[in-house]
C-alpha cells in the first residue's frame, strides 16, 4: 500500500512540474497576414493594332463631260476584291470606350465597266479597265458593349481621308453608225489615260467582336462600310495620238465592304499573374 501510494505521489509531482514547464514557454508568433491584392485597373491605356482583310468596293457610276449630255448607261462596273493592311495607335479611356488612328494600304482591285449608248442609227459602248489602290488615314472611336466568355461585341465609326489612285486605265471603244463610216461596220479606237490620285474625305462604320487572349493581348475580327469619296484617272492620248488633253471621266462614290482580322497589344497592361502582398507584424 505504501508503493502505490509512493507512485501517486510521484506521478502528480510530474503532472504539475509538466505543467509548469509548458506556462513559462513563450507563446508561437502568429502566421505572417496577406493582404488583399486589388484587381487590375481596367481604366485607361494606349495600344497599338494591326490588321489585315479583304475588300469588296463598288463605284455608283462613271461619269464623262461628253456621257452627262447624252442617255448612256452604265454597265457591270465594279472591282475585283483585294487586300487592306493597316497599322495604329490607340488609347482605352475606361471599359468600355476606347479611339485610335491608323493607316491603312488598301491594294490594287482591278476595275471593269461600260458605257453603252443607243440612238437611231448610232450605238456605242466605251469598256473601261484599269486598277484603284487608296492609301487611308483615319481616326475611330469604338463602344465595347459587354464581354461574355471573353468575348467582347464593339462598334464603331471613323472619319479621315483617302488617297484614291487610279493606275492604267484604259477606254475601249467601239462606235456603229461612225460619220464616214459604211453601216454596220464598227469603228474601234482605244484610249490610254495617265495614272492619277487625289485626296478625298472618307468615313467608315465598324462592327466587331474581340476576344481577349490574356490581360495584354486581344483578336479582332470586325467588318467595316468604307466610303472613300471619287476618284479620276489622269490626261488622255488615243492611241494614234489624234486627240489628247485632260479627262472628264470620273469614278463617284466609291464605296467597301471590308472583313478584316485584327490584334491588339496593350502597352501599359498588368501581369498575367500578380504574386500577393506580404506585411510583417
Amino acid at each position: 500500500m505504501r508503493s502505490v501510494k509512493s507512485l501517486l505521489a510521484a506521478g502528480a509531482a510530474s503532472l504539475i512540474s509538466s505543467m509548469a514547464f509548458a506556462a513559462d514557454m513563450p507563446i508561437a508568433a502568429p502566421p505572417p497576414m496577406y493582404a488583399p491584392v486589388a484587381p487590375p485597373s481596367d481604366f485607361g491605356g494606349w495600344y497599338l493594332r494591326g490588321d489585315v482583310g479583304m475588300t469588296n468596293q463598288r463605284a455608283k457610276s462613271i461619269e464623262s463631260g461628253p456621257a452627262a449630255a447624252l442617255p448612256f448607261t452604265t454597265e457591270g462596273l465594279g472591282f475585283d476584291s483585294s487586300p487592306l493592311f493597316d497599322l495604329g495607335v490607340g488609347y482605352r479611356f475606361n471599359n468600355w470606350f476606347r479611339a485610335d488612328v491608323i493607316g491603312q494600304y488598301r491594294g490594287k482591285a482591278n476595275l471593269h465597266g461600260a458605257n453603252n449608248l443607243v440612238l437611231p442609227g448610232y450605238a456605242e459602248t466605251n469598256n473601261y479597265t484599269g486598277s484603284k489602290s487608296e492609301w487611308v488615314v483615319m481616326a475611330n472611336a469604338y463602344v465595347d458593349l459587354g464581354t461574355w466568355w471573353c468575348i467582347t461585341p464593339f462598334v464603331g465609326a471613323g472619319v479621315g481621308g483617302s488617297y484614291n489612285k487610279i493606275s492604267g486605265f484604259r477606254d475601249d471603244g467601239v462606235i456603229y453608225g461612225a460619220a464616214g463610216v459604211p453601216a454596220g461596220v464598227p469603228s474601234n479606237s482605244v484610249t490610254y489615260f495617265a495614272d492619277n490620285g487625289k485626296w478625298n474625305f472618307a468615313w467608315a462604320a465598324h462592327a466587331g467582336l474581340a476576344y481577349k487572349v490574356n490581360p495584354g493581348f486581344t483578336v479582332e475580327l470586325a467588318y467595316s462600310y468604307m466610303n472613300l469619296g471619287d476618284a479620276a484617272p489622269g490626261n488622255f492620248r488615243a492611241f494614234d495620238n489624234s486627240a489628247s488633253g485632260p479627262t472628264s471621266i470620273k469614278l463617284k462614290d466609291l464605296t467597301s465592304h471590308d472583313v478584316k482580322l485584327g490584334v491588339r497589344w496593350e502597352l501599359n497592361s498588368p501581369p498575367a499573374y500578380m504574386p500577393p502582398l506580404v506585411t510583417k507584424g
